[in-house]
């Protein structure tokens, strides 16, 4: 690991410090180096509409530490700002503080950014360093570019099957998943904005969709039928960023078939088997695993588009 991507890392469990309270900003997290490799400040954005995580990395930095400035280096997770919106850019800022560096993991999405803050600190003549552990830095974000980049929410498809591929018992209700990953599944809805499912499934199990076993806001509670079906704009126009759809069959393989999911997360109970009920949707073809994990029994694993 590079001098650069070790300050990054720690620009990243900095940002994810604001995972709750941030939206609909992105998570961003800012480290600053003095010249002789010392951190002398550090800061995240905490919440929407409250200093960005350049401002309070700044004004962390001791008063008899302010003149090392001028020899210091920035780490930012996400490129500055350089317009006015809730607060001040923070572009602005960085150029009267008089850093020497700046090393910016990723460019942001957002359509008043995209580029315009490096340009600004770089015809202001600071070094800037572009890219660095870039792949982090955007997956950190990831609903937050979809956003932007794609007018819609970022798209998670869950489901629980049994170990013969089933997701219920005679097409009746069944427990699938254990505890702790009933737990982990409560803890993605606390990070998400809404979470959907289809009209048989609501009528059917009546799901509470809800975060019981885990602390955070419950996501927005969304049903849709033939007769009411899915808007992605209209998701985007009432700022949802992420989405979960939880299901059944029917509404998943929907999603599937238009391929409009950016995210699949099956839990598997390698134990369990029925004699028959409702079948899991199929894995399509461009789905890549991206992590693996078995809890006491219960395989989860997460694939991502290729």
């Amino acid at each position: 690991m590079t001098t650069d991507e070790k300050y990054m890392q720690r620009c990243l469990q900095l940002a994810r410090n604001g995972q709750q309270n941030a939206k609909p900003n992105p998570m961003v997290g800012a480290v600053i180096v003095s010249g002789d490799g010392r951190i002398i400040g550090e800061g995240y954005h905490v919440r929407c509409g409250k200093a960005h995580a350049e401002v309070n990395a700044f004004a962390s930095v001791r008063q008899e530490d302010e003149p090392l400035l001028k020899e210091a280096t920035l780490y930012v997770s996400l490129e500055p700002c350089s317009h006015y919106g809730k607060t001040p850019p923070c572009a602005d800022l960085i150029i009267e503080k008089g850093v020497k560096r700046v090393v910016v993991g990723c460019i942001d999405a957002f359509a008043e950014v995209q580029g315009r803050g490096i340009r600004k600190l770089q015809e202001a003549g600071i070094e800037v360093t572009v890219g660095v552990l870039e792949a982090e830095c955007q997956a950190l974000n990831r609903c937050f570019f979809t956003y932007h980049r794609e007018q819609r929410p970022y798209i998670i498809l869950k489901w629980a099957q049994t170990a013969n591929g089933f997701i219920d018992d005679d097409f009746k209700p069944v427990q699938i998943s254990n505890a702790f990953t009933k737990m982990l599944s409560h803890k993605l809805r606390s990070e998400a904005d809404a979470i959907l499912v289809g009209r048989v499934t609501e009528e059917r199990d009546h799901p509470q969709l809800t975060v019981r076993d885990w602390k955070g806001n419950n996501p927005k509670r969304l049903v849709i039928d033939h007769a009411h079906p899915l808007n992605i704009e209209s998701l985007h126009a009432h700022h949802i960023q992420s989405l979960i759809v939880e299901g059944g069959t029917q509404t998943l393989r929907s999603f599937l078939v238009q391929n409009l999911w950016d995210e699949i997360r099956v839990e598997t109970n390698t134990t369990m088997t029925v004699s028959g009920g409702t079948r899991a949707p199929q894995i399509p073809a461009n789905a890549v695993v991206i992590q693996s994990n078995n809890y006491d029994g219960n395989q989860i694993i997460i694939y991502q588009r290729a």
